[in-house]
């Protein structure tokens, strides 16, 4: 009894050493108040689902999605990044951000941003989030130069989807976007069409298929109840810097609880995340306040990340399973003053936000 004692104090004091050595070996930061701690992903539960912290990814490729997907009430908080694909970033690029993604910053998702029109492109998402245990809201993107491009990369999605044997497995969403109803890519009578036509495509894969798109977007169309009717989740665009009355990051919450409430009232319980989600640290063309009291700062970016991580016991009460919050963007190379990460691939500011509580 007394050497199995010895040897718990001094398996103990092990542990305790190591610890206090990693922390030594990397810098402490600050997150809504908090001192963050290195943590390993050993410490999360180990779930049996995907994409939940604690999961370990197959050996092979799995005969079956029952019991793969974690239950979306597990899935609120903080999710991942919103990841602009733009610059068709390389096999190996894509690998070391999701991984970054994964153990750094404990994220389960990416939501992607933008197109690369690269052949097979989605099929090295694929295999990067297959790698590093992240599911992926896909997108269809409109953008704005060629009106019909849209189509041949929904038809190059598809086919990635049904013959890649993995695209199953980390798939969760597939988006129409990014913002269709506010941009016009479609009136919604079409884009509602698109949405069923999409659902029956990958009704054998089990993919879930909505737009991305703000509530103003939907209400500019007298509420779109034919979209709002056909998609599958809420993929929710929540960008109040762009309010009327927007001043600071920690400021932010009525108009975050306005849309939020717009859909809660109206989706029927369906499952709310918030895919383009953020406050932008620089303004620029394109990205300039409706408000004289709109503050771009880095520090108002990181103050809104607090703030929405200070509402995780309120995300996990929503209707739908709570909702799962998305930051925009990985880094500021993607797109100016969204990132996490500027430029150069620092952290702007401490964010470590909660996954579950």
């Amino acid at each position: 009894m007394i050497l199995r004692k010895a040897l718990s104090v001094a398996l103990a004091w092990l542990t305790l050493s190591r610890s206090m050595a990693v922390v030594k070996e990397q810098p402490l930061l600050l997150f809504n108040n908090t001192l963050l701690l290195p943590t390993s992903e050993s410490e999360s539960p180990a779930d049996a689902c995907f994409p939940a912290l604690g999961f370990k990814m197959p050996t092979t490729v799995p005969s079956s999605l029952d019991g793969w997907w974690c239950d979306s009430s597990t899935e609120y908080g903080f999710v991942g990044f919103s990841y602009e694909i733009t610059q068709c970033q390389s096999k190996s690029t894509l690998n070391s951000e999701f991984a970054d993604i994964r153990k750094r910053f404990k994220g389960r998702y990416i939501r992607l941003y933008g197109a690369c029109d690269r052949a097979n492109y989605y099929d090295d998402i694929t295999e990067a989030a297959w790698e590093n245990g992240l599911g992926v809201h896909a997108l269809i993107w409109f953008g704005w130069d060629d009106p019909n491009i849209w189509k041949t990369r929904r038809d190059n999605l598809f086919r990635s989807l049904q013959s890649n044997p993995k695209a199953k497995f980390v798939t969760r969403v597939l988006q129409f976007g990014s913002e269709p109803l506010y941009d016009w890519a479609l009136d919604p009578a079409q884009l509602a069409e698109q949405v069923r036509a999409a659902k029956a495509t990958l009704a054998n894969l089990n993919i879930p298929v909505t737009i991305s798109e703000m509530a103003y977007g939907f209400q500019e169309h007298n509420g779109a109840a034919d979209v709002l009717a056909a998609i599958d989740v809420i993929d929710a665009h929540i960008l109040p810097f762009f309010a009327s009355d927007a001043s600071t990051g920690d400021q932010a919450w009525k108009d975050v609880q306005n849309d939020l409430d717009w859909f809660v009232q109206r989706v029927g319980g369906r499952k709310i995340w918030f895919s383009q989600n953020g406050w932008p640290s620089v303004t620029y063309p394109g990205v300039e306040p409706n408000s004289p009291n709109a503050i771009a700062s880095v520090a108002e970016e990181s103050k809104y990340y607090a703030l929405l991580d200070s509402k995780c016991s309120y995300f996990k009460t929503v209707p739908g399973g709570g909702v799962g919050w998305f930051a925009h963007l990985y880094s500021d190379y993607q797109e100016p003053g969204y990132g996490i990460l500027d430029t150069n691939m620092k952290l702007k500011f401490g964010f470590a936000p909660r996954t579950s509580c």
